[in-house]
Formats: structure tokens, C-alpha cells, sequence
């Protein structure tokens, strides 16, 4: 579950576009990934739409087995209910996954990214679509050097 919630903070993506991505997919000499039917307000279905990773999405797909095609073989219940008891865990109270989306769209930005740059990344074809995303607090990146990283990236 950790590398999930590691993934999604650092790469942008919505839950069930993370289980649907596959090795196939992937082309880490790019480092860019197909996102499969990724959400869209028109397109429910064939909006296939490649977008970059960051450096730390990379490590977190390196780091994972190839046991089967996805590259998170988890089940979207399955990410709910452990995302929850770790949340429960923790005692973070109203927290939900969707969030990381918005935290790592605002991370991009507070490092100082072009709205390009982070639309690469996040996938939104409109400043209007991506600009619900950021929540800009501080500049800099917060992330960096951050140990929940590497224990993701380690911890197989």
C-alpha cells in the first residue's frame, strides 16, 4: 500500500488509473507512461493519453515485481479499505486518496513548474481544469529528501 500511496502523490494519478497501468505502458527511457481511459468530462472510455513522471514515480515502478501485466495489481477495493485503516492508523481524520492527487499537483507548482509542465504531468488539457488542483503553500520542493521515499522504494 505504500508504494500505492507514494506513487499516486509523486506521479499525480487518480486510483483507478494507477491499477490500470501496465508494463507495456511504461517507457521509463521517455519517462512517460500511457494513462488508459484517464478521466475526462467527454471521454469516458479511449482516452488513452501518455503523460510524464516525475523522478520519484520512476523509482516507485522500478521498485515494484513484474508478477503480473499491471504494475499495481491491487484491487481498487482493496487500495480503498487499506487506504482507510491506514488513515484510521495514523489518526488522520478526512483524508481521502483523491487528495494525494491534489498534493502532488500543488507540489509541482510550488516547485516552481510551468502550468505546461505540470499539465504534462497531471494530464488536465485546460488551466481551468487544473488550477481546482493547486493548493500552493510554500515554495520549494517539501518531498525532497523525504524518508517516506526511499522506505516505499526499499521496502519490497
Amino acid at each position: 500500500m505504500h508504494k500505492v500511496i507514494v506513487f499516486a502523490l509523486f506521479s499525480t494519478r487518480r486510483q483507478a488509473e494507477i491499477i490500470r497501468l501496465t508494463w507495456d505502458d511504461s517507457h521509463k527511457e521517455h519517462k512517460r507512461i500511457l494513462v488508459r481511459d484517464m478521466k475526462h468530462p467527454g471521454e469516458k472510455l479511449g482516452n488513452d493519453t501518455r503523460v510524464d513522471l516525475p523522478e520519484e514515480a520512476i523509482r516507485i515502478i522500478d521498485s515494484m515485481r513484474k508478477s503480473k501485466a499491471e504494475i499495481f495489481p491491487y484491487s481498487p477495493d482493496a487500495i480503498t479499505a487499506n487506504f482507510t485503516r491506514a488513515c484510521k492508523l495514523l489518526g488522520i481524520e478526512d483524508l481521502h486518496f483523491h487528495d494525494l492527487r491534489h498534493e502532488g499537483i500543488s507540489r509541482l507548482f510550488e516547485m516552481g513548474w510551468s502550468i505546461p509542465h505540470v499539465a504534462a504531468v497531471s494530464g488536465p488539457r485546460s488551466w481551468v481544469s487544473l488550477k481546482r488542483y493547486t493548493h500552493i503553500r510554500e515554495t520549494g520542493d517539501k518531498y525532497a529528501n523525504w524518508l517516506g521515499t526511499q522506505l516505499a522504494i526499499d521496502n519490497t
